[in-house]
């Protein structure tokens, strides 16, 4: 499976991952999808907002009989430049979990689903897990619609040529409802496991609350050689005022905060820019802590003539305390972690969904970069563990 995917959307200049939603790559990412799930029996259903859905047994039944399924998944699409498994890990590892229960005679008395949510990443159209908040009712459908990308293609515009409707975006509870319990596994982004704990497999606890905000700063363009320092008006100055204001106000107060994307006009080196647009993304343990971050960034991009909206933002999202400790005791006491990384679990949870995540062990604590690493062994072990929770949710562990 894995080789098969590999490939798929990687940059041979960078040797990242270039996996966006709508494109062509996600046509094939998706298509991978389907073909794994079909050698295996499994039926693919797509939502009203494109997540894939893939089954065995039947969850329209086991929902009439107040037993809905357990699902399991992650994402395929990526960063710009981003790593091979953050998303992608847990989707093979639903798979390969599915193909281990198989191999073990393993009856699930509920049925068991493997989702692939579109556009967790949000790195075309600038909301994170938009395929999961769309499905909840967390984001309207007409401001996800009309969100854009880099090139003013519209979501919905892109969803079209990719040939899925976007006429009938919005929660759909009759999805939801097939979801009794989700349990997402994840390459682990941070250090925690290899450094406190040591351990190949943690069980996620919460989610930090975390937004993105827009920052756009006005200038004028001109000569950069014939304009006086004087005489200028940079909007550029303000797009660096704001990124050092960020890392100073995120050092003060304990969270993060980063200034990761940058839109310029006219974009020329011998351009004065008349126009920027920066992205600001905060995150930590205290909501009050990152909402004064914010609020300190905004005071200083105020001072320079700019304008700063609020794109989205997730409060503190606490998975389910009795699932994560079943987990954890089902996997000989697995230590327990938060996360200041955004996940589709988070959004289901924050739906009143039973979930929970497993995270993989990674070596440097790189993601988000060609450098994000698993080791197979972590990996292998990571399947075996997430089979071993699967079993417990439907039926006596074989």
């Amino acid at each position: 499976m894995w080789s098969a995917l590999a490939p798929l959307g990687r940059a041979p200049s960078t040797g990242g991952y270039r996996r966006y939603a709508w494109t062509r790559e996600d046509h094939d990412l998706r298509e991978w999808f389907v073909a794994e799930c079909a050698s295996r029996g499994l039926d693919v259903v797509t939502d009203r907002v494109g997540n894939q859905w893939a089954w065995w047994g039947d969850p329209d039944s086991a929902r009439a009989a107040g037993a809905p399924g357990v699902v399991t998944g992650s994402h395929l699409d990526s960063v710009p430049d981003g790593g091979a498994f953050d998303g992608p890990l847990g989707v093979v590892s639903a798979l390969a979990a599915l193909d281990e229960l198989r191999s073990r005679g393993h009856v699930p008395s509920r049925p068991i689903g493997i989702v692939n949510f579109v556009d967790e990443e949000g790195a075309r159209f600038g909301v994170a897990c938009a395929g999961s908040r769309i499905l909840t009712g967390a984001l309207d459908p007409d401001r996800a619609r009309g969100l854009t990308d880099d090139e003013g293609r519209t979501m919905a515009a892109a969803m079209t040529v990719a040939g899925h409707d976007p006429a009938h975006l919005g929660r759909d509870d009759e999805v939801l409802g097939r979801i009794g319990t989700f349990v997402e596994l994840h390459v682990e982004q941070g250090r925690h496991l290899i450094d406190l704990d040591d351990a190949p497999v943690g069980v996620g606890t919460d989610i930090w609350p975390h937004g993105r905000w827009r920052i756009d700063l006005a200038g004028e363009a001109n000569h950069a050689g014939t304009t006086r320092l004087e005489d200028r008006i940079d909007a550029m100055l303000g797009v660096a005022a704001v990124t050092i204001a960020a890392r100073r106000a995120a050092e003060e107060r304990g969270c993060v905060a980063t200034v990761g994307k940058v839109l310029v006009t006219p974009n020329g080196v011998n351009a004065v820019p008349s126009h920027a647009s920066a992205w600001l993304d905060a995150r930590g343990t205290d909501t009050d802590a990152v909402r004064a971050t914010v609020a300190e960034v905004t005071e200083v991009a105020e001072e320079f003539g700019g304008v700063v909206r609020e794109e989205s933002w997730t409060s503190t999202t606490l998975f389910d305390p009795g699932l994560a400790e079943r987990i954890s005791q089902t996997l000989g006491g697995a230590p327990l972690l938060g996360t200041g990384a955004g996940h589709d679990a988070g959004i289901l949870a924050s739906q009143g969904i039973s979930t929970a995540m497993l995270f993989v062990r990674n070596p440097t604590g790189i993601s988000h970069s060609p450098e994000e690493l698993a080791e197979e062994e972590d990996c292998l072990a990571g399947v075996q563990a997430l089979a071993d929770v699967l079993a417990d949710l439907t039926g006596e562990p074989s």
